[in-house]
């Protein structure tokens, strides 16, 4: 559940006790050591968080070996994990939404400039994101574009992945970078392009 690498979203300590929690949901056989690398947890800080989960009944420790334990989620702990979760998947929702009316205004602006031929490069999560902002506003997407050719004549989300010299053949009055992680480097790509479109960063 906890993803590593964000900078604006860390990990709380909620999160990591939720993490914990929804780990041992599914799966019961799982050591320390294992709890702590799907959590990206150090061992010294996974075994506090356990002992914490125990000493407020929402575990059991049930020993393997004289060594080790497996450790069981309580009908209390199943509750909490789920009231936690609930909590979770709520602020991930107005996070997503928030992120939607973000992308929602950049392209409002294009729409009010009369640019409704769009194509979309990047068949990404962003990309999906971006095709649920546009929703039933008037544009046309004309192509979504990839430089992966493992995703050429797939389909994603309606829309055939086709590699980026389709530029050369379609008409589009603007193509909107849809990859937050290669942005610059697509945006250079689109530059070498003698085509009269717009290239449009999020």
């Amino acid at each position: 559940m906890i993803v590593n690498g964000r900078k604006y979203f860390k990990p709380s300590k909620e999160a990591r006790f939720l993490s914990l929690l929804d780990s041992l949901a599914w799966d019961t056989g799982l050591s320390q050591q294992e709890l702590g690398r799907r959590t990206h947890l150090s061992g010294a800080m996974a075994n506090q968080y356990l002992k914490k989960m125990r000493d407020m009944d929402f575990i059991r420790f049930e020993p393997v070996n004289g060594k080790s334990f497996r450790y069981v989620l309580t009908p209390a702990g199943e509750e909490e994990r789920r009231s936690m979760f609930a909590t979770y998947s709520s602020e991930i929702v107005r996070i997503y939404t928030a992120l939607k009316d973000s992308i929602k205004k950049r392209m409002d602006a294009l729409r009010e400039k009369g640019t409704t031929k769009i194509s979309l490069f990047g068949a990404s999560e962003t990309c999906e994101v971006v095709l649920s902002a546009i929703g039933d506003a008037p544009f046309q997407v004309v192509a979504v574009l990839d430089n992966d050719p493992e995703k050429h004549g797939k389909l994603f989300h309606g829309h055939v992945v086709s590699p980026p010299h389709v530029l050369e053949t379609v008409s589009c009055q603007a193509v909107v970078v849809t990859s937050f992680g290669q942005q610059r480097e697509i945006y250079e790509q689109l530059a070498s392009y003698d085509k009269d479109f717009e290239v449009v960063r999020l």
